[in-house]
Parts: structure tokens; C-alpha cells; sequence
């Protein structure tokens, strides 16, 4: 059995993960169309294409992710998963299906009303990255002026913006590594001076975890569960009074040794992946023996 980890670029991460061997087992890193080439009715891929830096979409490749399951292969992390943790508005719609706490969300385009919406609350990109693009409006003053030079970049034509109510920020947030339907890692990530995001790109800087609370560990199992992702990270902040709210999933999550609860990380996130590929290629292999 084969393993492949699809990426459209090289990361550290990826990388981390190629070259962590559980097992006698590891993962090869293969574009989408070296994946078609080489991969098999009962190999495995994980599909790990990442928002693209356009800001208007996903890497070019979720239609080799779909040929390979139609050929057999085992695919985690599939299309309809990565796109579940990069659209933010799909993901928004998903978790409130489930009653998962998440900002309420609503959708902005050029072409159609003005929601009724009031600040204080915060625009994004609707596939957004590292932050950008991310803005707090606290007042209606400042909807409109962020609103308005949005609308000037390139990927707000096609997708528009989302907004969100805002979440008074803490200073932090907690980002939970979740395969396999299991907890492997985490972090905090505490924002730079006179920041509220809390992206590393931003200034931010990554505070170990020595114990996860109990309620924020089950809303990411639940939100990994309901997207359908075999390994995705998720992104809790705290609430003054009390409990979390899950902010956003990430198909891509890019992570570093600081990760790790237990032990390595990488070969953790490796060896759940592993294991999960064999038990779904051996279910499949039983049913159409059936």
C-alpha cells in the first residue's frame, strides 16, 4: 500500500510528515498530476492543497483528489473536505447544522443587498490565509471604509466578503491539531502588542499546551467530524465569561514540533493517517467482497 501526501508546494510541514516513519510505513510527497500517475486502486492519499495565495479559491488539484477516489485509491482529506475548512462560509453553515458555537456569518456581494448586519464585527475573506485581509470594524464608520477598499482587490469580485459577529478578543486562541478522529496536538497562540489577531504571520508567538480544556476538546473532535477531515486544525477562543467558540478549520494547518502533547508530533499525525487508510481501504475491500 502506498501513501501519499498531495500538495500543490512543499511546506515544512508536509515535509515533517513525509519524514516520519511508523511502522515501516510513510507518506510520499506528490503533486496532484504525480499522484494520477503513480497511485493505485488500494493506495492512499491525503489531500493537503491550501488556499490559494489569490485569495479567490483553493490550489488547483480537487479534481485529481475526486479521479483518485474514482479509481479506487483511499483519499482523506477529499474535496469536499478541504473545501468545508477553507470556505469560511461553508464552514460557518456547517458547524451552526450541528449547534457547534461559531460566530453568526453572513455573506457580502457587490451584486445583492446589504445584510442586515451591525458592528462590531469582523470582515474576512471568505478563503483567507495568515490573517490578511482580516478586519475589525467597530462601528458602522468603519464597515463602510473597510467595505470599500475590499472591494478593490481582486478576489472580492468573485467571492465577495463574510462577516462575522465579533468575538471580544482575549489575547489568544487555542488551535487544536485534530487526525483521525483523534486530539494530537496543540497550541496556543498568544498576539503580538497592540494586536488582536492572533496569526504568527501577525506577530504572534506560540505558547505550549499542558492541558487542553475538556469543552474545547470536544467541539474540535465534533467540528473535524462534521467537515469529514482526516486531519485539520482548529481554532478556539475563549469567551471572558467562560467556554469557546470555534473561530475556523483548517484543511492545511501548517504545525511545528511545539505541537506535541506526547512524544512527536509528526509521527503521531503520520501514524493516525496510517492507520486510518488501512482500516478505510480494508472496510472497502470487505463491502465489495460482499
Amino acid at each position: 500500500m502506498r501513501f501519499a501526501l498531495i500538495a500543490c508546494r512543499s511546506t515544512p510541514t508536509n515535509e515533517s510528515i513525509a519524514r516520519a516513519v511508523v511502522d515501516g510505513a510513510s507518506w510520499e510527497l506528490m503533486t496532484p498530476e504525480e499522484a494520477l500517475d503513480v497511485l493505485r486502486p488500494g493506495d492512499a492519499a491525503l489531500g493537503r492543497l491550501d488556499v490559494l495565495a489569490s485569495l479567490d479559491g483553493v490550489d488547483d488539484g480537487l479534481w485529481a483528489l475526486g479521479a483518485l477516489g474514482a479509481r479506487g485509491v483511499t483519499v482523506l482529506n477529499d474535496a469536499s473536505a478541504l473545501l468545508a475548512t477553507h470556505d469560511k462560509l461553508l464552514t460557518s453553515r456547517l458547524l451552526h447544522r450541528v449547534g457547534v458555537p461559531h460566530p453568526r456569518t453572513v455573506h457580502v456581494r457587490a451584486d445583492r443587498p446589504f445584510p442586515a448586519v451591525r458592528p462590531p464585527v469582523v470582515v474576512k475573506p471568505r478563503f483567507g490565509s495568515g490573517g490578511e485581509g482580516v478586519t475589525g470594524c467597530g462601528n458602522e464608520q468603519d464597515l463602510v471604509e473597510t467595505l470599500s477598499w475590499l472591494s478593490e482587490t481582486p478576489w472580492f469580485e468573485q467571492q465577495g466578503v463574510i462577516m462575522q459577529d465579533a468575538v471580544e478578543p482575549q489575547g489568544y486562541d487555542l488551535r487544536i491539531l485534530v487526525a483521525s478522529d483523534r486530539i494530537v496536538g496543540a497550541i496556543l497562540r498568544v498576539a503580538a502588542d497592540g494586536e488582536w489577531r492572533t496569526n504568527v504571520a501577525l506577530g504572534a508567538v506560540r505558547r505550549p499546551v499542558t492541558d487542553i480544556p475538556r469543552q474545547a476538546s470536544e467541539l474540535a473532535l465534533i467540528a473535524a467530524h462534521v467537515v469529514g477531515a482526516a486531519l485539520v486544525g482548529v481554532d478556539l477562543v475563549p469567551h471572558a465569561e467562560g467556554g469557546w467558540t470555534v473561530i475556523e478549520l483548517n484543511g492545511a494547518v501548517e504545525f511545528t514540533g511545539e505541537y506535541q502533547l506526547a512524544g512527536d508530533v509528526f509521527a503521531d499525525v503520520a501514524g493516525a493517517l496510517v492507520a486510518r487508510a488501512a482500516r478505510t481501504t480494508s472496510s472497502e475491500a470487505a463491502s465489495t467482497a460482499a
